[in-house]
C-alpha cells in the first residue's frame, strides 16, 4: 500500500487531513508509574548463575583470614632531655620551646671584627632602657638627667665619610641619613647589655646617685638583660663573647646535632642517641634523625612511661579505593586503571599493587603520642572475628643491615654494624608551621666551569641598619665611594690599538673559593676561601655577609666540601624565624636555610687576553 504524498505538512496537521500522522517532541519514553523502587532492586533472576561465578573468582576457597574485631597494645614512651651540637657540650634540652628553635639559633652579628653592625637591634634594646627609666617613679625626678649621662656613656658614633673604615655606614644614603639622626641622640643599648652581662653595674660611671637610686638601677638592668635574653633565641655560649654558630656546619653547609633520652625498654641506664647529621634548616621532622651507636651523651632523663589501650581497627581508605563487593559502583574520582607505568617505575608499580590488589588487608589502630616523644611498641595482640588472638611483631624487626627488612618511619642507625634494627617512632618536639621573616642575607654557591671555579656570590647583603639590600648594589655603591675617597691615577694615552691585559675584575660581591688538595690527600679536593683584589687599590675585597666570613675574623681559613657545590648549585638564606609552643610562648631566632641552587654561572673572569684601547681625543677609531 502506497502512503499518500503530503507536500505541505504544517497545513495538513491543522486541517487533520491526516489523522494517522503524529507530531513527537521528546525521545524518551513516557514513563507509567512514579515508583522506580523495583527498578533498583537489581534482582538476579538466576541465583545459579552467581553461584558459578563465585566459584569461577574462587570466592568458595575458605581462608583462615578473619577480620580484626578488637587490638590490645602496650607503647613504651620516653623524651628526649638532652641536646648536643656536633662538636660542643652537651646541655639540658629546653621543654619552653621548639626544636627548631634550639637547633637552628644562631648568634646575633653586632659586629664584624671590629665594625659595629646591627644598629636597628643597638637601638631597640637602647630605648628599652630609656623606657625603663622614665617608668620608674623614684628616677622620674632624675630621668632627663639620668637619659643623657647614659647617652653620653654609650654613645652612637657619627662615622666619618673620610675615614675608609667608615664606608659601610657612608656608602649608602639611606644608611648614612640613619647614622647622622641616632648619634648622639640615642644610646647604643648593645654596649650597655654587654656591660652588664660582664658583670657591671647599671649605675656604674653615672654621678649624682644616690644609693636609693642605684638599687633601683640594678634592678632595671636585671629586668633589661631578663628581657633581650628572652627576645631573641641565642646559643648559650654566644652570649656574648663567642662568634661560633651552635649546630652549623659551615664545612657542609648544614646543621648536625644530637639529642639523647632514655630508651623506651624501661631500663634505668639505657640510652637513646639520635644524631641530624644533614639538617638543611625549615622542616624538622623524624626521618632527620638516625640513632647514633657511638655513644651516650650521659645524665638522666625522665623515665620511661608505659601506655596500655584496647581498640577496634578501622579499614585503611583512601581516595579512589576499589570497592570490596559485587554489583557496586565505584566513583570515577580516581582512576589507577589509567596510570601506564614503565616497567622500571617500582615504585608506582608497588603502590598500584597495593591500591587495586592489598588494598581491603590493612588496618588502622588509633595511637596519640606527644610532641617530643621517643615510641616503641612493647606488645600488639590482634583478637579477629573467630575469636582467635594473634601477637603481631614488628615487620621491620631483624639485622639492621638486612637490605630485605620492610618498615616504614623507622629510624636507620649511622654505620653498618650487624646489629638489631631498631623499630621505634619518633615524633620530635617541633612545630607545624614556622613564620619566616625577609631573607636578610642570601649566598649562591654556583660552579663556573670557564674560570675552573667556585663563587659565592652575595645575592642580599644586610646593612648597617639591619635591613637587606641587593648585595651587587650594595657593591657598587662601596666601590663608587672608595674611589671618590682613592680616585685613580690618569692613565697614559694608548700607544697601541689593543692592550695586553693579565686579568680583569668581577663585582666585588663575587667571592671566589678555589680547588686544593685536602690535607693527607693526592687526590681529595676541597674548596677554599679565597679573595679577589679590589680594582681601587688593590687590597682584597672581604665578603659582607655572616655565611662567607665563617672564621675570618679570627684570623682562620674557610673550607667547603667539594661535593656541597653540585653542578646545579646552593642556596643559603639567612632570616628570623617566629613560632609560638604549645604553651604559648613565642620564639622568634636568627637562622640559616640551605635550598637548591639555579644552575651554573658565569662571572666572566679572564686572564691573559688582549683589550681594545680607546683612540685619543679627537681621533675618531
Amino acid at each position: 500500500m502506497t502512503e499518500p504524498r503530503i507536500d505541505k505538512l504544517r497545513a495538513a496537521l491543522d486541517g487533520r487531513e491526516a489523522p494517522t500522522v503524529g507530531l513527537w517532541n521528546r525521545l524518551e519514553g513516557r514513563p507509567r508509574t512514579t515508583d522506580f523502587d523495583r527498578a533498583l532492586r537489581a534482582e538476579v533472576r538466576d541465583p545459579l548463575w552467581m553461584l558459578t561465578r563465585q566459584w569461577q573468582l574462587g570466592e568458595f576457597l575458605g581462608a583462615d583470614a578473619g577480620s580484626p574485631v578488637t587490638a590490645t597494645y602496650s607503647v613504651a614512651t620516653t623524651t628526649p632531655s638532652r641536646f648536643r651540637p656536633t662538636g660542643g657540650t652537651v646541655e639540658a634540652l629546653p621543654t619552653d620551646r621548639p626544636l627548631e628553635a634550639v637547633a637552628e639559633r644562631r648568634a646575633l652579628p653586632f659586629a664584624f671584627g671590629a665594625d659595629r653592625i646591627s644598629f636597628d637591634l643597638r637601638l631597640a634594646i637602647g630605648r628599652r632602657w630609656l623606657k625603663l627609666l622614665g617608668q620608674n617613679l623614684l628616677l622620674n625626678i632624675l630621668s632627663l638627667n639620668v637619659r643623657q649621662k647614659y647617652i653620653a656613656r654609650y654613645p652612637i658614633a657619627l662615622p666619618d665619610p673620610a675615614v675608609d673604615a667608615d664606608t659601610p655606614r657612608v656608602a649608602h644614603p639611606e644608611v648614612w641619613s640613619s647614622m647622622q639622626a641616632i648619634a648622639g641622640r640615642r644610646m647604643d643599648g648593645y654596649e650597655f647589655y654587654l656591660f652588664l652581662k660582664g658583670g657591671g653595674l647599671a649605675y656604674e660611671g653615672i654621678s649624682g646617685l644616690l644609693g636609693l637610686h642605684r638599687n633601683e638601677l640594678v634592678r632595671l638592668g636585671n629586668r633589661l638583660v631578663a628581657w633581650f635574653d628572652g627576645l631573641i633565641d641565642q646559643p648559650a655560649e654566644n652570649r656574648p663573647q663567642h662568634t661560633t654558630n651552635a649546630t652549623w656546619d659551615p664545612r657542609h653547609l648544614e646543621h648536625r646535632f644530637s639529642v639523647a633520652a632514655r630508651t623506651p625498654d624501661g631500663s634505668a641506664t639505657g640510652e637513646t642517641v639520635l644524631t641530624a647529621r644533614e639538617y638543611p634548616g625549615g622542616t624538622l621532622d623524624w626521618h632527620a634523625f638516625s640513632i647514633d651507636p657511638a655513644g651516650p651523651l650521659g645524665g638522666a632523663g625522665p623515665a620511661a612511661a608505659s601506655l596500655h589501650r584496647t581498640v577496634f581497627p578501622a579499614p585503611v581508605r583512601f581516595s579512589g579505593m576499589p570497592l570490596p563487593r559485587w554489583w557496586a559502583l565505584e566513583d570515577e574520582r580516581t582512576n589507577f586503571a589509567a596510570v601506564r607505568p614503565d616497567s622500571t617505575d617500582l615504585a608506582r608499580l608497588i603502590f598500584l599493587e597495593f591500591a587495586l590488589v592489598y588494598s581491603n588487608d590493612w588496618y588502622q589502630l588509633p595511637c596519640d603520642l606527644p610532641a617530643g616523644t621517643l615510641a616503641s611498641i612493647q606488645g600488639l595482640a590482634v583478637t579477629d572475628v573467630f575469636g582467635l588472638k594473634r601477637w603481631i611483631t614488628p615487620a621491620g624487626s631483624g639485622s639492621d643491615a638486612d637490605w630485605q627488612r620492610w618498615s616504614m618511619f623507622t629510624l636507620d642507625t649511622i654505620g653498618d654494624d650487624d646489629i638489631a634494627a631498631d623499630t621505634s617512632l619518633l615524633l620530635p618536639p617541633s612545630v607545624p608551621k614556622v613564620a619566616e621573616g625577609p631573607v636578610l642575607e642570601e649566598v649562591a654557591l654556583i660552579r663556573d666551569e670557564s674560570a675552573n671555579m667556585v663563587w659565592g656570590v652575595e645575592q642580599s647583603v644586610r646593612l648597617a641598619t639591619g635591613e637587606a639590600r641587593r648585595g651587587s648594589e650594595v657593591a657598587a655603591e662601596v666601590l663608587a665611594h672608595r674611589l671618590r675617597l682613592h680616585p685613580p691615577p690618569t692613565p697614559p694615552a694608548p700607544a697601541a690599538p689593543v692592550a695586553y691585559e693579565a686579568m680583569n675584575s668581577v663585582p666585588e660581591n663575587w667571592i671566589p673559593f678555589i680547588p686544593v688538595h685536602t690535607p693527607g690527600q693526592n687526590r681529595d679536593i676541597q674548596l677554599q676561601r679565597a679573595a679577589m683584589p679590589s680594582v681601587v687599590d688593590g687590597k682584597p675585597v672581604h665578603p659582607r655577609t655572616s655565611l662567607l666570613r665563617e672564621g675570618f675574623d679570627l684570623g682562620n681559613q674557610y673550607f667547603v666540601n667539594e661535593e656541597e657545590v653540585p653542578q646545579s648549585g646552593t642556596r643559603i638564606t639567612v632570616s628570623y624565624n617566629r613560632t609560638r609552643w604549645r604553651n604559648g610562648r613565642v620564639s622568634v631566632w636568627l637562622s640559616a636555610q640551605r635550598g637548591t641552587g639555579r644552575g651554573e654561572g658565569s662571572s666572566g673572569l679572564a686572564f691573559d687576553f688582549l683589550a681594545d684601547t680607546a683612540p685619543p681625543p679627537g681621533q675618531t677609531p
